[in-house]
């Protein structure tokens, strides 16, 4: 019992410092951009961590609601909402039939799979005349949310975000601990066992690879809005990689790890771009070493090792 009250109060408090944090000097665009990868990184996380599937090309679809989202607010006039919603069911879209063709394939190969098919799309963004190429989709408004707030205002529209990954995070925790979830924990522990016991695994796998696509779509969207740009770097290998740092970093498995580990990439990124140029690269990878080396399960991945090996000692 003392263990769950100190969890709860835990997760109070990050919510309280989430709410708290542009009136004490958290600047609301890294916030913002912090809470986007977040939610980027917890979709990834229902995929790997829950499902135990590698993929090694999510940039795809947060890279193709960026510009759909984009495309959408600033050339054809919809509303902030409308756009993100539209961003988010095509990076679904499109993860429906990536999943058709990968999920027939295991380890390694529908990681590469994965990886091939996100090539294709970063060249269909490179080479289609509405993303502005090279120089990417500028000057996307924000307009205004339901025709009522106004989200020029950086203060609104981080609470508008903060409160759509409250929603996702709350959503996450939910499929987890619903017998869809329990069926993916047991595709992940033993599926051939799973595939005994009657459940169709390649439809769960497909559902599970849909819904991250879409949550990273959901983040690629708000990113845009945030930022009021879509770049080719959203779309890139190099952001497929870092999800993946990011997940294992914070803790694989674990709902707080992706979000820690996504807070803690962007903030050193935020905090080293100015300081040491292009050497940030080296020292977020110096990072993933020595995180790899020393502790393996991730930041909340140790310490729910470390609680629960001394719950086990108390017990005793």
């Amino acid at each position: 019992m003392g263990t769950d009250r100190a969890s709860r109060i835990a997760w109070l408090a990050g919510l309280a410092l989430l709410i708290v944090a542009p009136f004490i000097g958290l600047y609301p665009i890294f916030m913002m951009k912090a809470l986007c990868f977040g939610i980027f990184a917890c979709a990834f996380n229902l995929l790997l961590g829950y499902t135990g599937l590698l993929s090694f090309g999510h940039a795809a679809y947060l890279g193709a609601a960026a510009y759909g989202t984009g495309w959408l607010i600033k050339s054809a006039g919809w509303s902030p909402e409308l756009g993100v919603l539209a961003g988010t069911l095509f990076a679904a879209a499109i993860g429906l039939v990536v999943g058709l063709i990968a999920i027939r394939r295991q380890g390694i190969y529908f990681a590469m799979i994965t990886l091939a098919m996100a090539q294709m799309v970063y060249f269909v963004w490179l080479q289609a005349p509405f993303t502005g190429g090279e120089d990417g989709l500028q000057g996307v408004p924000r307009g205004k949310l339901l025709g009522l707030l106004d989200l020029e205002s950086d203060t609104a529209l981080y609470f508008v975000v903060l409160a759509v990954f409250v929603a996702v995070f709350l959503f996450i925790v939910r499929v987890v601990h619903s017998p869809f979830g329990q069926v993916l924990k047991a595709i992940r522990e033993n599926e051939p066992r799973a595939v005994s016991l009657g459940y169709d695994v390649d439809k769960y796998k497909l559902l599970a690879f849909v819904l991250s696509t879409g949550l990273a779509g959901l983040a690629g969207s708000l990113k845009t809005l945030v930022l009021g740009f879509a770049t080719l770097s959203d779309a890139h290998w190099s952001l497929s990689g870092e999800v993946v740092l990011m997940t294992l970093l914070g803790g694989m498995g674990t709902f707080a790890g992706p979000v820690l580990g996504a807070f803690t990439i962007i903030g050193l990124q935020n905090f080293l771009a100015d300081r040491v140029g292009s050497w940030v690269t080296v020292i977020i990878g110096a990072i993933f070493v020595v995180c790899v080396v020393a502790f393996r399960r991730g930041f909340v991945g140790e310490l729910l090792a470390w609680r629960n090996k001394r719950r086990a000692a108390g017990r005793g």
